[in-house]
């Protein structure tokens, strides 16, 4: 063997041991065991896991079932809802637009919506793209969305109806996560680019970086090949696995729609650790990735005990921690079924994407927190164990309560006055009108809400004692509540409706209409 093939060959054995010594023991040793652990205790049926490092995919693997009961495994190009992990893909097509002069993030948003209107006229005519991206319009978290989630209303449904959302917090004080914020921003960007959001998308970031399998809208998704099937724990008295429709998220496509993998996600978190490149060749101008990156709003600056977690600020598209002494980029993504997240790590060159088909879990947090330890050197403590804790306290209390109205329905009480004097239809100005109709199903006969724009959602409401009445979704991630009729000179006058946190954290009154 000649000099050459020497120094080869030594140089070959040299890049592979070193790219060995920089794979923390946690990643070559123990991941799998670790994953298989979380995955069973959170009744996890598939998930998928990347991690890049210095421009390489060190991990890219699927785990689990794409459906339970049938033998289809999950691997790296198996679809899963990304949800807000969408973001910063929107945050970027304006960052995107801001570089090559086509408008200014700090524009206002009236330049390109005319028409657009928030509650309070003087924010109207403030309000930026920025404020948009940043979450500083002074709405509460999820303000809203119970109106526009899996519904039939359209993006310019969305964008008219802002106008009667009343914002409690401080416009550019207050971080208040809104989807229909990212909705009005993307509506501008037909307007500057003559084309829509999706196909801006498509043409400025997914075909450059070769992400076949990556869609913008969950319409369809169900016919689709590869793609996991949703599924939840929550809302039951016995935490059982159930599986779920898939959301159609169209209408809040640009905050929350793509579906993807973790191949192509690999390759979205190598272009931005690579300063916009990607395979050697620029998809975009450093410029636009640093937009994306400023600090815009304040979100916390508690510091955690569990966690060497210190601020948290939100830029456009992704938040902004500091973790162990880095500048950490991070996003987390939930709809019906699907939890993600998408980790940055600049300094260290480091990406971590998560996703998972199961919506009532923490794993894909304390997975994202438990690689980054590994990589960061933070003393191992395992953060599956503190998530995991945590949320069976949370969840005994959630049984628990729905136990309790379970017995008060088991009385089998009477109501005051006939159950035909509750039916009829009623309203909420922002979002439409329900029905309660006297219904036989099943060989039940009670009451039965239908909603005028989730065409595919329904609640039986089962009468328990006052005025109150147990209140079962359709859908099991809508939940299961007690809710009040209320009466004024002993006429039903309004329902008031909630639903999960996680789909929003405000109950919406609905005023029966005169018949």
């Amino acid at each position: 063997m000649n000099k050459k093939h020497w120094f080869l060959l030594f140089f070959l054995t040299h890049s592979y041991l070193s790219s060995l010594a920089q794979t923390p023991a946690f990643i070559s040793d123990s991941l799998q065991a670790y994953i298989k652990k979380g995955m069973a205790d959170w009744q996890i049926p598939g998930m998928a896991v990347a991690i890049v490092k210095d421009g390489k995919v060190v991990v890219s693997q699927g785990f689990g079932l794409l459906e339970v009961g049938k033998d289809s495994r999950v691997d790296e190009n198996t679809l899963f809802f990304i949800a807000s992990n969408t973001k910063l893909f929107t945050a970027t097509d304006l960052a995107l637009l801001d570089e090559r002069g086509k408008l200014s993030l700090d524009d206002k948003v009236t330049k390109y919506l005319p028409n657009f209107q928030l509650s309070d006229a003087s924010t109207t005519q403030l309000v930026t793209i920025r404020d948009l991206l940043s979450h500083r319009i002074g709405t509460k978290n999820f303000q809203g969305d119970f109106m526009f989630w899996d519904t039939d209303l359209t993006r310019k449904d969305v964008l008219s109806r802002m106008r009667l959302l009343t914002p409690p917090n401080q416009f550019r004080q207050d971080f208040g996560y809104s989807n229909q914020g990212y909705v009005v921003a993307s509506e501008i960007i037909p307007k500057v680019s003559s084309m829509t959001w999706e196909t801006f998308t498509d043409n400025s970031l997914l075909k450059p970086l070769k992400m076949n399998r990556t869609y913008m809208l969950s319409a369809g998704a169900d016919k689709r090949s590869n793609i996991a099937s949703p599924y939840t724990t929550c809302c039951s008295a016995d935490s059982k696995l159930a599986k779920l429709p898939f959301d159609n998220l169209d209408n809040l496509g640009p905050a929350t729609g793509m579906v993807s993998s973790v191949s192509d996600m690999s390759r979205w978190m190598i272009m931005q650790l690579d300063s916009g490149r990607f395979e050697g060749k620029r998809i975009l101008p450093w410029a636009v990735l640093e937009k994306t990156r400023v600090a815009n709003t304040l979100v916390s600056t508690d510091k955690m005990k569990a966690f060497p977690l210190s601020y948290q600020f939100y830029c456009l598209g992704t938040g902004l921690i500091d973790y162990a002494g880095y500048s950490v980029y991070a996003h987390a993504g939930a709809c019906s079924g699907f939890k993600s997240t998408t980790t940055l790590v600049p300094e260290k060159n480091l990406g971590i994407v998560v996703l998972t088909n199961q919506d009532n879990n923490n794993f894909h947090e304390a997975l994202r927190f438990q690689i980054l330890d590994a990589y960061l050197n933070v003393p191992y403590t395992n953060r599956h164990e503190f998530y995991f804790n945590r949320a069976k306290i949370k969840d005994q209390k959630s049984r628990n309560e729905i136990r309790g109205l379970a017995k008060r329905v088991e009385k089998k009480l009477k109501p005051k006055t006939p159950l035909l004097t509750y039916c009829g239809t009623y309203r909420n100005e922002l979002y439409g009108t329900l029905s309660v109709r006297l219904d036989t199903v099943e060989g039940r006969s009670g009451l039965t809400i239908r909603f005028e724009h989730h065409q595919n959602l329904t609640a039986q409401l089962d009468y328990m004692d006052g005025e109150e009445f147990r209140l079962t979704f359709s859908n099991p991630r809508f939940g299961i509540f007690p809710v009040s009729f209320l009466r004024a000179d002993n006429q039903v006058e309004s329902l008031e409706i909630k639903g999960t946190d996680f789909v929003d954290h405000d109950s919406y009154e609905f005023k029966k209409e005169n018949e």
